[in-house]
């Protein structure tokens, strides 16, 4: 039973080593421990802050990055419009000056076709009357070749002179 029940010398010669321990230890080592368990966990808390800054860093750079991005996104459909608008434009601009262009073309067309039009009629009027006083001409020679039918005609123009 000595084994299971220590006698009372030897509890009080381990109190006494106990208490000189804890005196030494509270001496040397506690405030080297208390100070490095102190550090670390000042350290701990540190690197927690530092991992919840970057955390915080981390989504604001994320946000920045999806609203730089929807900017961009809205900068090209605005570019991409004003394309598009400037193409209608130009394209608009285009078939209006083609119109314009056509337009004069087919007018300049018609002048020239006009002009032409009226110098060939007085072509064919002057052909026309060439051959008109040639047929006139032939006739009145065949018919004035005797002396009488020259004088019946002067006569006759004379009365129409009188009558007029």
């Amino acid at each position: 039973m000595d084994l299971i029940i220590p006698g009372s010398g030897l509890i009080i010669w381990q109190i006494i080593g106990f208490g000189i321990l804890l005196i030494i230890l509270g001496k040397f080592a506690w405030k080297p421990i208390l100070s490095a368990l102190e550090e670390r966990e000042s350290a701990i808390e540190g690197a927690l802050k530092a991992a919840e800054n970057a955390r915080n860093e981390m989504a604001n750079l994320k946000a920045e990055n999806e609203k730089l991005l929807q900017e961009a996104r809205l900068e090209r459909d605005q570019i991409l419009k004003s394309a598009n608008d400037t193409s209608v434009k130009l394209i608009e601009d285009a078939k209006n000056e083609a119109s314009k262009v056509g337009a004069k073309m087919i007018e300049d067309a018609k002048a020239v076709i006009e002009t032409e039009k009226k110098a060939a009629l007085s072509e064919v009027k002057n052909q026309v009357a060439t051959l008109a006083l040639e047929v006139t001409e032939k006739l009145l020679r065949k018919n004035l070749e005797a002396e009488k039918a020259q004088q019946e005609l002067v006569e006759e123009f004379v009365k129409d002179l009188k009558l007029n």
